[in-house]
């Protein structure tokens, strides 16, 4: 029999293609998504579709009673400016959500738990960059800090359950189905204003660095986390893998490799600086390539010329 797993915000932009790597895998696949800001057009033909929010009773018994394998967690208010405007909702969200899914996943007998996390928020400022898993932790928004708490738990349910869990730190991760319309990442916003020939707007001086690191990249890795050996944790960074490329690009620099990989040229203009906001972050992926196998393997220039291509045909549909 195929080993069943559940997706949660699998209509959503990374979800979407972390259900497609599982199903090319031969995984029977379940989406839970509350559609608050998924869509149920990103559901991969081959995924049964459950319409349901991860705070709540229905899914918890979903996962008590599915015989899942594996649990994918990708569902999270994931939005640093709402983090900080409403801490409160971050932390219903992203850590009274995971609890109720695991307390699921532990009735059910779910094996392992493969984690989104973020190596763009968890990591403090100030250390040497790349970040490696065990450079000091000190998030500087609400959201950063649910995601590091949100790996404590699970640590603690791998000590006292036996589960298997991989956290996996993403990066700044950017691709098809990322929507460029209200909360959005600034590789889809970019792309949107480029295709109608407006300007482009940067916050702060633009000098602010990420590590851009392609969804179908990530993706894979997410899979790949669902079958690499997984021992009990010894440390927190013993379950954590960093999901990224250790580049450090500004987003002046972004700014200007999308206009020279789609071939189109806008102004740049600045807008105040955001509240929460990281000045400079990439992360050191040595351990993903012993540890699960991973190595990210789309240049960003190709992955922002994708990008770009589907937003197109979106828009133009």
């Amino acid at each position: 029999m195929k080993e069943r797993v559940l997706v949660t915000g699998g209509a959503g932009f990374i979800g979407s293609h972390v259900a497609e790597q599982y199903l090319a895998r031969g995984y029977a696949v379940t989406i839970m998504d509350n559609l608050s800001t998924g869509r149920r057009e990103n559901v991969p033909a081959g995924a049964e579709f459950v319409h349901e929010d991860v705070r709540g009773p229905a899914a918890r018994a979903l996962l008590a009673a599915g015989g899942f394998a594996v649990l994918n967690h990708q569902a999270a208010q994931a939005d640093v400016r709402v983090s900080v405007r409403d801490p409160r909702l971050d932390a219903d969200i992203n850590l009274l959500g995971l609890l109720n899914l695991l307390e699921g996943a532990r009735e059910g007998g779910v094996r392992r738990v493969v984690f989104a996390s973020s190596g763009g928020v968890v990591y403090g400022e100030g250390e040497a960059l790349p970040y490696a898993e065990t450079a000091p932790k000190l998030p500087v928004s609400p959201y950063g800090v649910s995601k590091l708490a949100s790996e404590y738990y699970l640590a603690q349910y791998a000590i006292l359950h036996g589960m298997a869990v991989r956290c996996l730190r993403y990066a700044n991760v950017y691709g098809p189905r990322q929507n460029p319309h209200g909360e959005a990442g600034v590789v889809a916003i970019f792309g949107s204003r480029l295709r109608h020939r407006r300007p482009i707007t940067v916050y702060g001086d633009g000098a602010q660095t990420r590590d851009y690191v392609f969804v179908g990249d990530v993706a894979r890795a997410s899979v790949r986390a669902s079958e690499a050996p997984v021992g009990s944790p010894g440390s927190l960074d013993d379950a954590a893998v960093n999901i990224g490329t250790t580049v450090e690009t500004s987003v002046n620099d972004l700014a200007r490799t999308m206009m020279r990989a789609v071939g189109i040229e806008v102004p740049i203009e600045h807008a105040p600086a955001r509240a929460g906001e990281l000045m400079r972050s990439a992360v050191a992926i040595e351990k993903a390539a012993t540890a699960i196998g991973w190595r990210p393997e789309v240049p960003l220039g190709d992955g922002l010329r994708r990008t770009y291509e589907w937003i197109c045909g979106v828009e133009a549909a």
